[in-house]
């Protein structure tokens, strides 16, 4: 993405309540507020344009991150339709200041940002489907602009169900890889901007060290990859069958070696030169 300057507004002065984001040049605008102040957002003009709106939680069944994706003629209108769902804590939602946004151009928007949230699987996306909607080239060109530009924009607002797990210029990057071994077992990974990402392909221990009990996280964490089919049975261990982010390299080693591991030193270069060593210069 290219760079970017952002106007962001506290309208009470305060990061966690009411407000307003801004690109420079650029027509769209995002307001974000908690739900607990959901009737200030009603009254403000914005509310009323069409717009692209989303609805973010917890998913009460599986405690991940969950998102509503939809789309408004009003913002106003269809936000008052959703006051009966629960798993929602905050809004965000986008529009044009130039009053240029028809129906067609938001739904195409909707659909767009259905399919992305699923392909990162970083959250429940509560729609079954996008509505989508066709559009002339120039108008789909337009939006797929006007799409980057919000993508830039939600994450500083809190939201990165669109980020994908690794970023091309991560992915291609073998110079940044490390890897961590276990007996005859090898997975590899790269610092990421949350923390660590463990690539496809990696290999995990099939069963956890007794002293893994200690550290129910660690537990709890594989139970759910397995779960998930992120880590598949092989042979006689595991295999990660998709990218996976975690908090920190400590937390992706302990899953891989089924116990605690020290991050910083488990990981390492092709080399041998540990990431503690790396960091240090």
């Amino acid at each position: 993405m290219a760079s970017a300057t952002l106007k962001l507004f506290l309208v009470h002065g305060n990061p966690k309540r009411l407000r307003t984001a801004e690109l420079s040049n650029w027509t769209g605008k995002a307001v974000a507020v908690p739900r607990s102040e959901i009737d200030s957002i009603l009254k403000r003009d914005e509310s009323i344009n069409p717009g692209v709106y989303f609805l973010t939680g917890t998913d009460p069944n599986t405690n991940r991150p969950s998102i509503y994706i939809g789309e408004a003629e009003s913002v106003r209108d269809r936000i008052k339709g959703h006051l009966g769902k629960e798993f929602w804590n905050h809004l965000i939602f986008f529009i044009s200041k130039d009053e240029n946004m028809t129906k067609a151009h938001i739904r195409y928007l909707e659909g767009r940002l259905i399919d992305t949230a699923k392909s990162t699987e970083r959250a429940v996306v509560i729609n079954s489907q996008g509505s989508g909607s066709k559009l002339p080239e120039s108008d789909r060109e337009d939006m797929e602009v006007f799409l980057d530009k919000m993508l830039q924009v939600l994450p500083v607002l809190g939201v990165e169900v669109f980020v994908p797990t690794v970023q091309k210029e991560t992915s291609i990057d073998t110079k940044k890889q490390l890897i961590c071994r276990i007996k005859n077992l090898k997975a590899y990974g790269s610092l990421s901007p949350n923390g660590f990402v463990v690539f496809s392909g990696s290999q995990a221990v099939l069963k956890e060290r007794e002293s893994a009990k200690k550290y129910p996280t660690v537990l709890a964490y594989r139970t759910e990859l397995i779960q998930n089919k992120y880590l598949a049975l092989k042979d006689d261990h595991f295999v990660f069958t998709k990218d996976v982010e975690f908090s920190s390299p400590s937390a992706a080693a302990a899953v891989i070696h089924g116990g605690s591991a020290n991050g910083l030193l488990a990981w390492k270069t092709q080399a041998g030169k540990s990431l503690k060593d790396l960091e240090l210069g």
